[in-house]
């Protein structure tokens, strides 16, 4: 039998695929084929093999040489599958024995020279083997610390084919060489900057502090200087840690954006994409291959857009459906990949073009026309969609010039947070939310979450005058609830329903 067998993983999105990888010999004229529905790069793995294969000590048989990648309809890319190719190709020629390589699964990019290279989505590969029953992964050198992070699994780590191949039963010589170094290095982890360097703001903070216990979306218009984008900035470090499924979630969409990943970051993720970016950049996209977007990259942490009427229309109504469904569907003529997008959104805008519009003692020179102009780049269905609408005014100067920090600090505002949080999830229990943010309408406008009318009243009246759409309703009775467990509240009454009302789109009752 000339016929060797081992496992490999495609990627589409964030789903592994175990992938067959057979190679086999036959005697007609020499030639190496690769089959089984490979893109441009994977089919030049036939070269990248042949060279490594020969630099490493190990040739290949000089006969016909087929490798089939099964199931064959799954369309596969990338170099990670290289180190698989070889391992069959090898054992096929009786180089190595065939039982070794049968329950192992190969990941890798061999380089020429017969080192093992890094490849982007080895954490997502090494969970959809551990899923599908594999119990050993060989990973690059470079890849060891994000291959471990996946519990129950046997990781070994490898420098060179030639490494891989003793493991396997190779009679060969293994040379040390240096392993290839990841090329990418995360710098993700930095000092959480504290609330009690915003001054003043007090309104501001609060409105944060709701966004965070419930999961609310939020927009903050105001003038430049009125502290919009340190306000953002100070949102991640008041939510929730992370804790390991989400961690390990964030950690695989990181792998797959090519970072480095060597350990959990607890820290839910920021993520802040310039104003010039286009459609793809932030819902993801790809040609040939998937790669996700800044609000995958945000899935589990806040999506900060920054100058937010500046964006295009068009980027902006992307985000609508991920919004709603908490997910993303890339479709491209030959796969379609699914990515998380559990985000929060977190929006600031200037009032018009100038900053000036409204703002005491400052002149706007923007005719009313482009004022209305630039408050339309945010849709109707997208403000409809954001929980909390707040202006941010500029600090007095009797505020700014006063001594000392504020007392409201990222420690305590995060006690408050999580508290909140328990309070819905032990509301929740036995559902599949945990957030207010998450719970559906039906639920909170009927049965036994069903507020009094009393309570309601304000609520169903901004309803009948059109000044609310069904959508905003629901979101108000969430944010309602929200302010009712940070007021360790059973329930939320008609201050709770009022505030809420005031802070969804400036709504009076």
């Amino acid at each position: 039998m000339s016929t060797a067998r081992t496992w490999a993983v495609a990627l589409t999105g964030v789903d592994g695929h175990l992938v067959e990888v057979e190679a086999d010999l036959s005697n007609q004229t020499p030639e190496f084929k690769i089959i089984g529905l490979p893109d441009k790069s994977l089919g030049e793995a036939v070269q990248r093999v042949h060279n490594a294969c020969k630099n490493a000590g190990l040739d290949l048989p000089r006969r016909r040489l087929t490798v089939n990648l099964s199931p064959a309809s799954l369309p596969k890319h990338g170099a990670g599958f290289d180190l698989g190719i070889a391992v069959a190709a090898l054992a096929a020629g009786g180089s190595i024995t065939r039982r070794a390589i049968s329950t192992t699964v190969h990941i890798g990019e061999l380089g020429l020279d017969g080192r093992v290279r890094p490849v982007p989505g080895v954490l997502p590969a090494v969970f959809a083997a551990a899923r599908a029953g594999f119990e050993k992964v060989i990973v690059p050198r470079a890849n060891e610390a994000e291959a471990r992070l996946v519990p129950g699994v046997d990781v070994r780590a490898a420098a060179t084919l030639a490494e891989v191949a003793a493991w396997h039963g190779a009679d060969i010589v293994v040379p040390e060489v240096e392993a290839v170094a990841a090329a990418v290095v995360s710098d993700r982890i930095a000092p959480v900057p504290d609330l009690a360097d915003v001054v003043g703001q007090e309104e501001a903070v609060e409105a944060l502090v709701v966004a965070a216990a419930g999961g609310h979306h939020l927009l903050l218009s105001g003038p430049p200087g009125a502290g919009k984008t340190m306000l953002a900035r100070r949102l991640p470090g008041i939510l929730p840690p992370l804790d390991e499924s989400e961690a390990l979630e964030v950690a695989s969409i990181r792998s797959l954006s090519g970072e480095a990943v060597t350990a959990l970051d607890l820290l839910p993720p920021l993520e802040s994409p310039h104003h010039s970016a286009s459609v793809a950049s932030l819902v993801g996209g790809g040609s040939r291959a998937a790669r996700p977007g800044a609000i995958a990259r945000a899935h589990r942490g806040v999506l900060f857009l920054d100058e937010a009427a500046e964006f295009s229309r068009v980027a902006l109504d992307a985000l609508r459906q991920p919004l709603e469904a908490g997910a993303i569907e890339v479709n491209r003529a030959g796969f379609t990949a699914r990515f998380p997008a559990r985000f929060q959104l977190l929006l600031a805008m200037n009032p018009c073009p100038c900053g000036h519009h409204g703002v005491r003692g400052a002149e706007c020179v923007c005719p009313p026309m482009a004022i209305r102009r630039y408050a339309t780049r945010l849709s109707g269905p997208l403000r409809d969609r954001i929980d909390i609408d707040l202006t941010v005014t500029r600090v007095a100067a009797s505020r700014a010039a006063a001594g000392g920090r504020a007392d409201v600090t990222t420690a305590r505002v995060l006690e408050r947070v999580i508290a909140a949080r328990e309070r819905a999830a032990d509301r929740w229990r036995g559902t599949p939310w945990r957030r207010n943010a998450d719970v559906p309408g039906p639920w909170l406008r009927q049965g036994a979450f069903r507020l009094p009318a009393t309570a309601r009243a304000p609520l169903d009246r901004a309803l009948e005058r059109g000044a609310l759409t069904l959508r905003g309703y629901d979101r108000v009775l969430r944010l309602a609830w929200t302010m009712a467990d940070l007021a360790d509240r059973v329930t939320p009454g008609i201050d709770e329903i009022g505030r809420a009302l005031q802070v969804k789109r400036g709504t009076t009752p």
